[in-house]
């Protein structure tokens, strides 16, 4: 099922109420209200039922939502009640990190190709993924693999991003400090962690 109109913060919240849902669930909660989810997300309860509100009507009245049945319903929405195959370009210290990171699991989501351009690296096994050169990239055509990671410098990012587009590539996190330019059909995400990081002394008392 397709959602047009739907705000884009209201999506980006989804993944966020879904680790909610996964912590009473592992609480052993059956139910849970949004004021619970409000406490573990720090979300106010109206917002997270109007966010929802949007994808359906969810949860009984003074009953709240079935973590489990919501837990289902959020991963179809996010189309990741299957598993989704992501390319990894980079193989460095952020993209090693990655790599090794555990949570991608929990979102339905695996990180089964990995590329390099360092001639060391091509052909060793990380994580049971053989690392690939970079050249190869049109070879995920083939491979059913319509995520991709990017973990290279900002001087290359746009060329592995325009032979991602190239090869297939719908959807790309894009951890180089540098605006990818891609056709509209493809959706960027990027994070620079140190712009991320720049905001917090804002918040900080002076002097502190």
């Amino acid at each position: 099922m397709r959602y047009s109109k739907i705000p884009d913060e209201a999506v980006r919240r989804l993944p966020i109420y879904l680790r909610g849902l996964l912590i009473c669930s592992e609480q052993g909660l059956q139910n849970v209200s949004s004021r619970k989810l409000s406490e573990l997300l720090r979300i106010s309860p109206p917002q997270i039922r109007k966010d929802l509100s949007y994808f359906g009507a969810f949860g009984t009245p003074g009953v709240g939502y079935n973590t489990t049945k919501l837990a289902k319903q959020i991963r179809g929405i996010l189309r990741i009640d299957t598993t989704n195959k992501a390319a990894l370009v980079g193989l460095g210290n952020l993209g090693s990190a990655l790599l090794r990171y555990p949570g991608f699991s929990a979102y339905g989501l695996q990180i089964s190709a990995v590329f390099d351009n360092d001639s060391v690296k091509i052909g060793k096994i990380a994580k049971k993924v053989k690392v690939e050169d970079v050249s190869n990239l049109s070879a995920l055509t083939k491979r059913g693999i319509t995520l991709a990671i990017i973990a290279v410098p900002a001087d290359a990012a746009q060329e592995v991003a325009d032979a991602l587009v190239k090869a297939g590539i719908r959807g790309i996190l894009n951890f180089a400090p540098f605006y990818l330019d891609v056709p509209k059909k493809v959706k960027v995400i990027t994070i620079d962690i140190a712009m991320v990081l720049a905001r917090l002394p804002y918040y900080l008392p002076a002097g502190a």
